[in-house]
């Protein structure tokens, strides 16, 4: 039986079971995947208010002045950011912005440079 057990692409659950020949379940976050969807949804796939996808290393603009805690400024729409490092999570760009120095952002707030 251990042979029939997949891990999950959504969630990484080790659980995910047989459904059909080439299909498979999650018990834990009921995601469905065949095998050859599994390999493509393994790759992290983020896109921009757009819907361009997002590469590390690309330079996005910002579209929204976005607050800042701690900061007496928010960041101002336009703001051009260089060289973005894409993560798992709700604020999926990790980036460096002028003089705020390392920062998370949502990637609904940017577009493609």
């Amino acid at each position: 039986m251990s042979e029939e057990l997949k891990p999950c692409p959504s969630c990484s659950s080790p659980y995910g079971y047989a459904t059909g020949p080439d299909s498979y379940a999650c018990p834990e976050c009921a995601h469905e995947w065949t095998l050859a969807e599994g390999s493509e949804e393994a790759g992290l796939q983020i896109k921009d208010a757009n819907g361009n996808v997002l590469q590390n290393g690309d330079s996005v603009v910002v579209i929204k002045d976005l607050p800042v805690k701690g900061a007496p400024k928010p960041v101002k729409a336009g703001t051009k950011v260089k060289n973005i490092r894409l993560t798992d999570g709700d604020h999926n760009i990790d980036c460096k912005i002028e003089g705020f120095g390392s920062m998370a952002l949502k990637s609904e707030f940017v577009r493609k440079a």
